[in-house]
């Protein structure tokens, strides 16, 4: 079962410094560990509350990241909605441009070249997925050092969503769909299995456009929305969020936010 806490924080910039830390220390450990640090990106808001002092953060090692998406549109790099454009803007150009690059061949991201089939998309990405964690564990399932997940008004996260079928997948790392509520319906998305097998999961929530969803999974424990199944079998589950997003929260008390 894994051990949650949940922070919040008076403004978007106090929620972006404490991410920071918190991301810099995940990075730190895990190079110390392993020599690398494996991180999912969603996409939304999420890139630029992180990213904003994180990118400029000298003592992370930026050269040791494998990055991942934990979910992404199908479409080509350069559309709007694209995730991975969306980390290119808040992350990846500013280090690129300040020669702290991560090196090209540890950005995964979606082959640009089948976007027109998500199910060819969502397997290739999988076997991103299974090339950098060959050999380097037992189990079933990969063990992401961390996963940024945000969170949507109807409760999905990545593009997991309400009474959706890939909600019962068991065994796919990685999976295809082309019927999603939001557009555009075609997508690839980690599924539970690999977002329960990661050492560490961060959910952040910002805004009071989020507080009703919040206090639903944290203070009601609502099943039906899909994040609160987002739950580590050994891993931390941790909640960054704002005051706006937390203001609703009556039975669940957000703790001091220390390392």
């Amino acid at each position: 079962m894994s051990l949650s806490k949940v922070y919040s924080f008076p403004t978007g910039e106090k929620l972006s410094e404490a991410l920071n830390e918190y991301v810099a220390h995940l990075s730190r450990e895990a190079i110390a560990r392993n020599g690398r640090f494996t991180i999912a990106f969603s996409g939304g808001s999420l890139p630029a509350t992180v990213c904003r002092f994180l990118k400029d953060n000298k003592e992370v090692d930026f050269s040791k990241w494998y990055v991942f998406w934990a979910d992404e549109r199908c479409v080509t790099l350069d559309n709007d909605e694209s995730n991975f454009k969306l980390l290119r803007k808040e992350l990846l150009d500013h280090l690129v441009q300040n020669d702290r690059s991560i090196p090209a061949d540890q950005v995964m991201q979606i082959n640009e070249d089948l976007v027109g089939d998500e199910n060819a998309a969502a397997a290739d990405y999988q076997e991103k997925l299974e090339a950098v964690f060959s050999g380097t564990t037992k189990k079933k399932f990969p063990d992401l050092d961390c996963i940024l997940l945000g969170i949507g008004p109807d409760g999905h996260t990545c593009s997991l969503f309400p009474n959706h079928p890939l909600l019962e997948e068991k065994n796919k790392w990685v999976a295809a769909l082309n019927d999603s509520p939001k557009e555009p319906p075609r997508r690839i998305t980690l599924t539970y299995p690999v977002l329960n097998h990661a050492s560490n999961v961060v959910f952040v929530a910002n805004g009071a456009g989020k507080r009703n969803t919040i206090k639903k999974i944290l203070d009601q424990k609502d099943v039906h929305l899909p994040a609160s199944h987002v739950a580590p079998f050994k891993g931390t589950l941790n909640w960054f969020l704002d005051d706006a997003a937390a203001k609703d929260l009556s039975e669940t008390s957000p703790s001091p936010f220390k390392l």
